[in-house]
């Protein structure tokens, strides 16, 4: 994975990816039970405070999932005139509901700059709730909308592969899949397509 893609990027992507191709031809969601969000955080230890120890419950299932929604409808129009993800085409937020779904949500908790600045190292300016109370959904929020806002949403691409739904940073200029084993099949396929027609 590039290096250079920032925290908030990594975090909405990966909010965006917990909806992905399940290996048989359909699509699957990693957040259909607060086991698979707990999971989920406990993956992210830097989300929040205590995320080592986070449990998710119902609602706090349905607001993440309601918040996915809106990211997915939103890198929609990020990666447009291009395609957006097939899991999606079909079941898109009108976009002013999902900007306003992400703005309500990235009020829940407001934050102020914090500065940080070890010895031998550049300064760091974090947001972070002015109290110290942080609340997942609205965190996840503010890293959506830093990473919409910035300038890698510009290699925001989805993957057009066989059977894949997954959005990804485009990494170097000649990409054109999320992964290897992506474009492998993407070959596989116009190989077979080819031939098809040729026979």
């Amino acid at each position: 994975m590039d290096d250079s893609i920032s925290g908030d990027a990594r975090l909405a992507l990966d909010l965006a990816l917990t909806v992905r191709h399940d290996g048989n031809g359909g699509v699957a969601d990693d957040l259909t039970a607060p086991a698979g969000l707990t999971a989920w955080v406990r993956d992210h230890p830097g989300l929040l405070p205590d995320a080592p120890a986070y449990v998710a419950d119902d609602r706090a299932l349905s607001e993440v999932r309601e918040l996915r929604a809106a990211v997915r409808a939103l890198f929609a129009r990020a990666v447009r005139p291009g395609e957006p993800s097939p899991a999606d085409a079909a079941r898109l937020l009108p976009v002013p509901e999902a900007v306003e779904r992400l703005n309500t949500v990235a009020a829940r908790v407001p934050t102020v700059p914090v500065l940080s600045w070890a010895d031998g190292a550049d300064p760091v300016v974090r947001q972070e709730p002015p109290d110290g109370r942080t609340e997942l959904t609205a965190t996840l929020a503010h890293a959506v909308l830093a990473f919409l806002a910035g300038p890698e949403r510009q290699r925001l691409r989805a993957c057009h592969a066989p059977r894949c739904v997954r959005y990804f940073i485009k990494e170097h200029p000649r990409q054109e899949w999320c992964r290897p084993s992506c474009g492998n099949r993407a070959r596989v396929a116009r190989h077979h397509a080819r031939h098809r027609t040729s026979a």
